[in-house]
């Protein structure tokens, strides 16, 4: 999901938008927002423009983009911290790194040409989430433009300095709506002396039951473990049936006694590394985008749930992450498809969340409510952005 920073979704409201305004410093970029403000101009903010159809419809006058604010301004190898700006590409960060043999732990669904600000922005995380967590895990500090035109700076550059760290968190997953992300300083991580990858074959009625069950009492967790339907098996390893993608790290022996472990499961067998990147790139254009969630205890009912879905609209692909709870569903996007959300979606609670990604327009009110309706959300959109100027619709409403 690293793609558009800010994430704003397509101008599906119907607006007809002017050029997209690049800004090439954090001076230009503060001057546009408070000529906007001035004119009381709505703004759409986008990075690479990669992801502009994700969200709900962003009512925008004009846009203003993040893309050419780019580069590593520090790189401290020996404190395992690095400070760039906003419209830095993940695969920049990818090269910088690997000279030192560290990385950042972020594999964000879309190919690597997206954002370090869209990450953070839409707070986008991938199969690597089991083990090292979410953007809020890795992000120390941020610089930031509210829609007043202010320059902000929240967190530190050292993982030890926790000043302002709310307020970095805060930003992390906003969407873009109460402020630009212009700089992030985040946390990497050593490369590994092992790194493989493995799948396991799973019953398709208990296998996510049986694999969280698995991960809570193994004394160690997997890079990533990703729990994936037939449909998307055969795409991804040319495997027709339920399966566990799992990547493991560390050095030989630890990574021996890992495979090891996951035999419990059932046969294991090694695969390509390649595995993640086509994993985070399968979605394609124009498919439906959503993910389900409950207490990571609960994924075989997420899973079961999902399946239900997957079984009405053949060419489902799903991809579970039980030990966050989550089950991502792409979904084709056909009238029939459509169709069988609205009915799903508009029955009885079953207690799981469900979180759009890309959607059409008339499912955004069944998927999910507006998150920003409560005293303390809207209060904080005030604060940051009293004119209410900046991805305006992204959450709903005038969010």
């Amino acid at each position: 999901m690293a793609r558009g920073s800010g994430g704003a979704a397509d101008s599906g409201a119907g607006v007809t938008m002017a050029a997209t305004v690049t800004a090439d410093s954090v001076d230009a970029l503060r001057d546009r927002v408070r000529d906007a403000a001035d004119r009381q101009v709505s703004l759409r903010v986008i990075g690479r423009g990669k992801w502009l159809d994700a969200g709900r419809p962003v009512s925008a006058t004009e846009s203003i983009s993040t893309r050419e604010l780019s580069g590593i301004t520090e790189y401290v190898p020996g404190d395992l911290t690095l400070t760039a700006r906003a419209g830095t590409t993940l695969e920049e960060i990818r090269l910088a790194t690997a000279e030192h043999d560290q990385w950042l732990a972020l594999d964000p669904y879309g190919s690597d040409d997206g954002t370090l600000g869209a990450t953070i922005a839409t707070a986008s995380a991938g199969p690597l989430s089991t083990s090292f967590g979410t953007p809020r895990d890795l992000v120390l500090g941020l610089e930031f433009v509210t829609g007043e035109g202010v320059v902000v700076r929240g967190g530190g550059r050292v993982v030890k300095n926790v000043a302002g760290f709310d307020l970095t968190r805060l930003l992390t997953g906003s969407w873009g709506t109460i402020g630009v992300i212009t700089e992030a300083t985040v946390r990497l991580h050593a490369r590994p002396e092992a790194d493989e990858s493995i799948v396991v074959p799973l019953d398709d009625n208990d296998g996510a039951s049986r694999a969280r069950e698995l991960l809570r009492r193994l004394p160690f967790s997997p890079y990533a473990f990703e729990i994936i339907n037939a449909t998307l098996a055969r795409r991804l390893i040319a495997m027709d049936r339920v399966a566990a993608v799992i990547r493991l790290g560390g050095n030989r022996l630890g990574v021996n006694a890992q495979r090891a472990a996951f035999e419990t499961l059932g046969s294991v067998s090694p695969i390509d590394a390649d595995v993640w990147r086509r994993l985070r790139t399968s979605e394609g254009d124009g498919a439906m985008v959503f993910r389900l969630s409950a207490r990571p205890s609960d994924i075989g009912r997420v899973w079961h749930e999902a399946s239900s879905i997957a079984e009405e609209c053949p060419g489902t692909m799903l991809a579970a992450t039980p030990a966050r709870g989550i089950v991502r569903c792409i979904v084709p996007k056909t009238a029939h498809c459509v169709s069988v959300l609205q009915r799903a979606w508009g029955g009885h609670d079953s207690g799981i969340a469900r979180i759009g990604e890309r959607l059409p327009v008339e499912l955004w009110s069944s998927c999910s409510p507006n998150p920003t309706q409560d005293r303390i959300s809207a209060g904080i959109k005030r604060t940051f952005d009293p004119h209410g100027l900046l991805n305006r619709g992204i959450f709903g409403g005038g969010a």
